[in-house]
């Protein structure tokens, strides 16, 4: 059976037939690895009372599906999924997911950390926080020039 590889969703995931899913009946798999991101209560020394993320359908699975593209370019990988969530999110809320398998561990992981950190630094996602001074917009993506130059990953501004 074969699984969309990104899925932006309002609705909660569940890992365990996410990942079931991905290796489903390939008994090439020997190593699955997963990633989970939840949101927090704090960001910026404030507190936060939820989180609302938005993106521009089409644009957003498209981009994920190209780093996807080249997780398999550089990796020794069976699959990958993201599964990334929009709207309204409550703190302790799942976020995000990233699964990958592959025959080995180690290609898992990096597989694992370099979506990981395609989706940290340069996701199309928009964030709005509430804390107790209003809301307020904020960069979904997270300023790690080493983390991309460790993958060969330009910065935007660079």
């Amino acid at each position: 059976m074969s699984v969309a590889r990104v899925s932006i969703q309002t609705n909660d995931f569940d890992l365990s037939r996410e990942v079931a899913t991905l290796r489903d009946g390939d008994k090439r798999v020997g190593a699955i690895c997963s990633f989970v991101g939840t949101v927090r209560d704090r960001n910026d020394g404030s507190s936060v009372s939820s989180m609302e993320l938005e993106h521009y359908p089409g644009m957003t699975e498209k981009a994920i599906e190209a780093m996807i593209d080249e997780a398999h370019r550089r990796f020794d990988i069976l699959g990958a999924r993201v599964v990334h969530r929009v709207g309204l999110l409550q703190p302790e809320d799942q976020i995000m997911m990233v699964a990958v398998v592959s025959a080995h561990r180690g290609q898992s992981f990096e597989a694992c950390e370099f979506l990981m950190d395609y989706l940290k630094t340069q996701a199309p996602f928009w964030k709005k926080e509430q804390t107790p001074e209003g809301a307020r917009w904020v960069d979904a993506r997270v300023a790690d020039d080493a983390a991309l130059a460790r993958w060969g990953i330009s910065a935007p501004n660079a």
